[in-house]
């Protein structure tokens, strides 16, 4: 599949808050954005990988350890490299932030002026 160079891809969850302004904020800076709603479409291990590698984090890095799920069900165990993967896969919700990918560079936006960390010229 043949995508634009400045083409961001978006992956959040459309129900928090902090994602919708994200999100706004992405589409008044890039002309080409292309919205991944984890809560309908899952990723793959490989691609939840290659997202980690460009993000330079672990996939623990990436959940909300205030959630109650997590609380619940996550915190306090042992878990294998894979097990992260799989409870990111299967429990989206958990994710703390929106996650902006532009080539070969992505960002956690735990603020939404946190995407212009990913390139500093505008490019809509």
């Amino acid at each position: 599949m043949k995508t634009h160079p400045s083409e961001l891809y978006f992956y959040h969850s459309p129900s928090q808050q902090i994602d919708k302004q994200t999100l706004a904020y992405a589409k008044s800076i890039y002309q080409f954005v292309n919205t991944i709603d984890l809560s309908k479409e899952r990723l793959t291990p490989t691609q939840w990988n290659t997202l980690l590698l460009k993000l330079n984090l672990r996939a623990k890095d990436l959940l909300n350890r205030a959630h109650p799920d997590y609380q619940k069900n996550i915190a306090g165990k042992n878990w294998d490299d894979e097990s992260w993967l799989n409870i990111l896969i299967k429990s989206p919700n958990l994710i703390k932030a929106p996650i902006a990918s532009l080539r070969q560079k992505a960002i956690l936006c735990i603020t939404p002026t946190d995407i212009l960390k990913l390139n500093s010229r505008r490019l809509a």
